[in-house]
């Protein structure tokens, strides 16, 4: 049986289970009905792991057929959480919604400074990726970069150390200090190239269907991963959008929304309202609820990074377009408040995963929440600021680009340190080798006039 991840509807019935618990459908008035599915499912074999080597074709084509059904059972349960999708249910919901910014002058350098602190961020964590915490710290000590405050390196690592905690081999070699030549390629970098990409080609009024279609047209599917692969399934399968995001889609709140959304903001600044929509059009493709809040949280943090002094009024942007009333809120705003109270930041990780350490490690509410705490933590530092978000051990480079964006944005610049040569790799047309100054260039030019 040919097995491709993330899309395969016996891999997705455990990951929905896990989504209903998260979203309270399992503790709700539907919850009998969702603990019978989960019954039926393993009563049938079925379990969170791909099938065993050697499963009988008929054994397998049996379960893929019951797991389809049961999805479509799941996804008939509604959530009793008030966590609307829909924009003006979600403007709704949040008081402090903010009114239309005008965008003042924006320096060429906070501009650039957001690319390089995007880029940064993203190169850091890349070697330790799905490594835990006490992995990353273990690594960083052993090579005496502990507080981080340089790239990982292999050089003078002990050999138990690398056992214990292998190299995500599938970017550790180019992300390495001892290899890195120019920004290697990565999905928290080909999102942000396929923003601009949507915002030159359509203009400030695109759609979520002109996204999809640069999709299609651009991005290849090997280069997309959970909520994302399952969408550019489903526009295949000739679902269409917003129902891509649905279609038996349990990654609809990780963190796939978030890592797309920094573009819109840097194209709106000082207008957080005008990002969070943007933002809201292209997360609706793959998300819904707390997906999409992640991806708004950040745009708006974005614009607001643009114009703003203080790191404080860049989070409290991005807590404005977030409801009040969902998760993704009360986790950035409790994040926020210990980074504020709490000298040492190795406790205020403590803190997060003694809340959220249920959650995948790509899930959208911990990340956002790490982000916020390492932002307010940092106090623009922009080194103590992608190395708080590395070390939290969850998506590391998605977090550590996210901050380092804001960060970037805020300094105008990154250290000397954080700076490769100035060539992008990227598998997206037009794009492999690209300077991040080009980039920034066209950025501006898509600001609003």
């Amino acid at each position: 049986m040919i097995r491709l991840t993330w899309v395969q509807p016996e891999d997705l019935i455990g990951h929905e289970l896990r989504q209903a618990a998260e979203d309270g459908r399992t503790s709700g008035p539907d919850g009998d009905r969702v603990r019978a599915i989960a019954a039926r499912w393993h009563a049938a074999g079925g379990h969170d792991a791909p099938p065993r080597a050697g499963a009988s074709e008929p054994g397998a084509a049996r379960l893929r057929g019951l797991a389809e059904e049961l999805l479509d059972e799941l996804a008939a349960i509604p959530s009793p959480l008030d966590e609307p999708s829909d924009l003006a249910a979600i403007i709704a919901a949040c008081p402090a919604w903010p009114a239309p910014g005008e965008a003042g002058p924006v320096s060429e350098a906070r501009v650039l400074g957001a690319w390089l602190g995007r880029a940064a961020g993203c190169v850091l964590g890349k070697p330790v990726e799905k490594i835990p915490r006490e992995g990353i710290r273990e690594i960083a000590e052993a090579t005496g970069n502990w507080p981080i405050r340089g790239w990982f390196t292999a050089k003078g690592l002990p050999d138990d150390v690398a056992r214990r905690w292998p190299w995500n081999r599938r970017s550790a070699v180019n992300s390495l200090a001892e290899n890195i030549d120019g920004v290697p390629e990565d999905d928290d970098l080909n999102y942000p190239l396929l923003a601009l990409s949507v915002l030159e080609r359509h203009g400030r009024d695109f759609t979520t269907a002109d996204v999809a279609r640069l999709w299609l047209d651009e991005l290849p599917a090997g280069r997309t991963f959970t909520a994302e692969r399952v969408a550019y399934r489903n526009l295949l399968d000739g679902v269409e959008p917003p129902h891509t995001a649905t279609h038996r889609n349990p990654f609809r709140e990780w963190i796939g929304a978030l890592i797309r959304a920094d573009v819109y903001g840097w194209v709106n600044p000082g207008d957080p309202a005008a990002a969070a929509e943007h933002a809201w059009r292209d997360a609706r493709l793959t998300h819904t609820a707390n997906g999409i809040y992640g991806a708004m949280f950040v745009a708006a943090m974005c614009a607001a990074a643009m114009v703003a002094t203080d790191v404080a009024e860049v989070v409290r942007a991005g807590l404005a377009v977030v409801p009040e009333r969902s998760r993704l809120h009360e986790a950035v705003r409790l994040a926020a408040a210990d980074a504020a109270r709490e000298d040492d930041f190795e406790h205020v990780i403590d803190l997060l995963h003694e809340r959220h350490g249920a959650l995948h490690w790509v899930h959208t509410v911990n990340n956002a929440a790490l982000i916020a705490a390492t932002l307010i933590h940092g106090r623009g530092d922009f080194t103590a600021t992608i190395a708080g978000a590395v070390a939290g051990g969850w998506d590391t480079d998605s977090a550590g680009a996210t901050a380092g964006s804001v960060a970037g944005a805020l300094n105008a610049g990154v250290p000397d340190r954080w700076r490769m040569r100035n060539s992008l790799a990227s598998s997206l047309t037009g794009f492999d080798g690209v300077g991040l100054d080009a980039l920034a260039a066209r950025t501006r030019g898509m600001m609003r006039a």
